[in-house]
């Protein structure tokens, strides 16, 4: 089974660079979301399948042989091929292995490959001494379809809360990824493997291998043998030191994908999360939107800026000092306003260059401004449909500015009410049984007055049954505390834990 993830392409977009993602055993294309993200946001598309055998049920995976897989993924690389000139190839686990095959088989130099947690070899620290035998049990008659092997603890997580959160999946038996797998499917994924090893020297394009030093399924040797196989000119490896198998979202993933996009070729801005799409505004109108936004740089003025920005719009200002940080929302604007009214000066920018437009960025040198200290670098917006996104600033100079501003100020810590708060929300994650949807409305509702405020954006459309349901629900907590809409929701899941 093969399911797009993306529209067909136009013509403006075929020329856009698109990497191809292959999600792991048991899981789907949804697998990889947050890369997928990730990825858009840079400025790529993304293309996606779910393979045969899964998305379904778990004995569907025992019929399913290897070269199935093999087929769905060349028939969508010929397919992703034909919209995009450069394209780029990823895939997790098992899925790692499928794009290392596919790289090879399609002698692809259209673009680089990315294998993430790549399981040449099956000898991982919690996988059991006797893990060779398997190949024995291959051959007793029916066994390997009827045989699972199930998932267990740690699950590929280090992360302790998000482990108890899976946990809690499964035993919900919500049908996110398969809790278990015929050993039939093992044996395909061990002819896979063994098709992976040979002629890795024959391989064309440049190669990342990212994998965590304490990967319960498969060693540090897996990394070492592709890179050793294909070449050092070829192929290079990341090692991960706080992660076990799932290294997208696991605690390294935020290295993982800032490794990607930089293997991939994306900008600094890009690399840091910046929206690269169209702005979905005529020249003229992008023009005129980011001289506001200058104005506004120029007096100092930021809750002029954060009135052009969406309501999740950031400030993001680098280095180590007490004015460094991601600035987000309201809460941001109320920081940001803080350390840039204080001090010897109001801080500003002044000395615009010439800006530099590219899809929905604008990047423009200026000049920051704070009593004595003149700081030279670039700003960078992301803009779209008439609204500010993120605003960033890249001094030439970061020490300069971390001398001047002076050292870190300890963030206040929580009080007893917002710890409820934070409790509260991983504790919903864990929940034996699933909220009715009243509740889950309720939860919505209350978590998002509490972090962002009174309800923002537009009412979504009938045909939207969720989205309004979700919209209505925040809009009726119009001008709740923050601080009632915090004890509310504590008390909320303290009376669903009591109920399950």
């Amino acid at each position: 089974m093969v399911v797009e993830t993306a529209p067909p392409s136009s013509p403006a977009s075929s020329a856009a660079p698109a990497v191809f993602l292959i999600h792991g055993l048991g899981g789907t294309q949804y697998d990889l979301g947050s890369m997928h993200k990730r990825l858009k946001n840079a400025g790529f598309v993304t293309h996606s399948l779910t393979l045969p055998g899964h998305g379904t049920t778990p004995e569907d995976l025992s019929a399913v042989e290897a070269e199935q897989w093999m087929d769905a993924v060349t028939a969508k690389y010929h397919e992703v091929a034909a919209q995009h000139e450069t394209f780029h190839l990823m895939g997790m686990c098992m899925g790692a292995l499928l794009a290392t095959e596919l790289a090879k088989r399609q002698r692809h130099t259209r673009g680089k490959l990315i294998a993430l947690a790549p399981p040449i070899y099956i000898d991982g620290w919690s996988t059991p001494w006797y893990r060779s035998l398997r190949r024995l049990l291959y051959c007793v008659p029916g066994l390997p379809a009827r045989m699972k092997v199930e998932e267990e603890d740690p699950f590929g997580i280090k992360n302790e809360q998000l482990r108890a959160i899976v946990k809690a999946k499964f035993a919900r038996g919500e049908n996110f990824h398969y809790r278990w797998v015929p050993l039939a499917c093992i044996r395909q994924v061990d002819r896979l493997r063994g098709w992976v090893m040979k002629g890795l020297d024959a391989m064309t394009c440049e190669t990342l291998v990212i994998h965590a030093r304490e990967d319960e399924l498969t060693s540090i040797n897996s990394a070492n043998y592709l890179v050793e196989q294909i070449g050092g000119a070829k192929a290079r490896m990341v090692i991960l030191e706080n992660s076990y198998h799932m290294i997208c979202v696991d605690n390294d993933r935020e290295q993982v994908a800032r490794n990607v996009l930089e293997f991939f070729g994306a900008s600094s801005a890009a690399s840091l999360g910046m929206a690269v799409e169209d702005a979905q505004m005529s020249p003229d109108a992008l023009l005129a939107f980011v001289a506001e936004l200058r104005s506004a740089l120029e007096a100092g003025d930021f809750a002029a800026l954060f009135g052009k920005g969406t309501a999740e719009m950031a400030w993001f200002q680098p280095g180590h000092n007490r004015a460094s940080g991601m600035f987000r929302g309201r809460k941001g604007l109320q920081a940001l306003q803080q350390w840039t009214t204080q001090g010897p000066g109001q801080v500003k920018f002044t000395a615009f260059g010439q800006p530099v437009f590219n899809a929905g960025m604008a990047v423009w040198p200026a000049t920051l401004v704070a009593g004595s200290l003149l700081s030279q670098g670039v700003l960078a917006f992301a803009v779209r449909a008439g609204k500010l996104l993120d605003a960033r600033w890249f001094p030439d100079d970061v020490a300069l500015e971390d001398a001047h501003f002076g050292s870190p100020v300890a963030p206040a810590a929580p009080n007893e009410a917002e710890r409820a708060f934070e409790a509260a929300s991983v504790a919903v994650k864990t929940l034996a049984q699933a909220p009715d949807n009243e509740a889950l409305l309720d939860l919505y509702a209350l978590y998002k007055q509490a972090t962002v405020g009174d309800v923002t954006g537009a009412r979504p459309s009938v045909m939207d049954m969720v989205g309004r349901a979700k919209y209505d629900a925040w809009a009726q907590r119009q001008g709740q505390a923050r601080e009632a809409a915090m004890a509310e929701y504590t008390q909320l899941v303290g009376r669903l834990q009591q109920a399950t």
